[in-house]
């Protein structure tokens, strides 16, 4: 296994806190960072996009604070999420911004693009592509990318269904560099059980929306808690593309999840019909996602309690006796 120099020194536990859609927010992000993980949001959840200056602005100067204050246990890097498809009409504008406060680490999703990794390396930072599957992983590494978040079954989002126990066998058969496995991590046993399997870091998001910091209201922060891997339903009804979501949040916007159509992505609409009758509800607003590991999670606290208890979890860890 490989663990780039950036990381080395800064982590309390191998984790990388997954950008999440609306809810990761710089107090988020520096919560993560300040103890010692590593903090992602997404550069589109800066709006308007002129806010990603002011948000860049103040997690390099919080964290260099912080890391003054606390030479002996420096914070973790942040990340920021790139969306490359070429819908992003912003990623040149956020890419420019990124390079100009020399982001550490970024996060790149929907597409693998050579000259973005190319851009990345020459201000000094690292990048991380996300994958389904093995075409599109060697697909990131041949482009350029240091390392790989393998997105296996049971993840947040828009997840695969790859069993992260093949997943990450597979991949390690060819790629030495770094992976993150995502996909139902919510303990600290399972953030061992990641590394075990052969991955440098877990790699979890649902988990953190239940904290004080996440840019989420609280009817969904409290679903979170009372949720298991069961109420998830994995459907591309929402955004044409396969996701969890939670099952309470499917039924409260009056839908059976037991009985959803497939999407025509072509057809997507999420205003009203012609008719002028109510279109399917809106991913993310109205139907939340999440992943399977919530199972874990029983309250909401602060991210830094979160992640003392995943810790605290992962060092007790250890194989039971036969």
């Amino acid at each position: 296994m490989s663990m780039p120099a950036l990381f080395k020194g800064r982590l309390s536990i191998p984790v990388i806190a997954s950008p999440l859609f609306i809810i990761s927010v710089p107090d988020l992000v520096i919560a993560q960072c300040k103890a010692g993980v590593v903090g992602s949001f997404p550069a589109l959840n800066a709006r308007p996009a002129a806010l990603l200056d002011e948000w860049l602005a103040r997690i390099n100067e919080e964290l260099a604070a912080y890391d003054r204050a606390h030479p002996e246990r420096p914070s973790a890097p942040f990340a920021v999420n790139q969306i490359v498809h070429k819908s992003n009409n912003r990623l040149d504008h956020d890419m420019q911004l990124c390079e100009k406060y020399k982001v550490p680490m970024i996060i790149s999703s929907l597409g693998a693009r050579e000259e973005l990794n190319q851009a990345v390396h020459r201000w000094g930072g690292i990048v991380f592509h996300d994958v389904i599957n093995q075409k599109f992983a060697h697909k990131a590494i041949e482009k350029g990318a240091d390392g790989l978040i393998l997105v296996a079954a049971g993840a947040g989002g828009h997840a695969g269904t790859l069993s992260p126990f093949p997943f990450v066998t597979e991949t390690r058969q060819w790629f030495d560099g770094p992976i993150a496995l995502s996909g139902a991590i919510g303990s600290g046993k399972a953030i061992r059980a990641a590394r075990i399997l052969g991955a440098d870091f877990a790699y979890i998001g649902s988990a953190f929306i239940a904290t004080k910091e996440a840019n989420a209201v609280e009817r969904y922060k409290e679903m979170i808690t009372s949720s298991a891997a069961e109420d998830i339903v994995y459907s591309n009804l929402f955004t044409g593309v396969h996701g969890n979501y939670l099952k309470p949040s499917i039924i409260a916007a009056g839908m059976d999840p037991d009985n959803l159509p497939t999407s025509d992505p072509s057809k997507m609409n999420f205003g009203t019909d012609a008719s002028g009758e109510r279109a399917k509800p809106k991913a993310w607003k109205e139907i939340w996602g999440s992943g399977q590991g919530i199972g874990s999670v029983d309250k909401v606290v602060p991210a830094a309690e979160l992640i003392a208890r995943l810790k605290k979890e992962y060092d007790e860890a250890t194989d039971p006796p036969l």
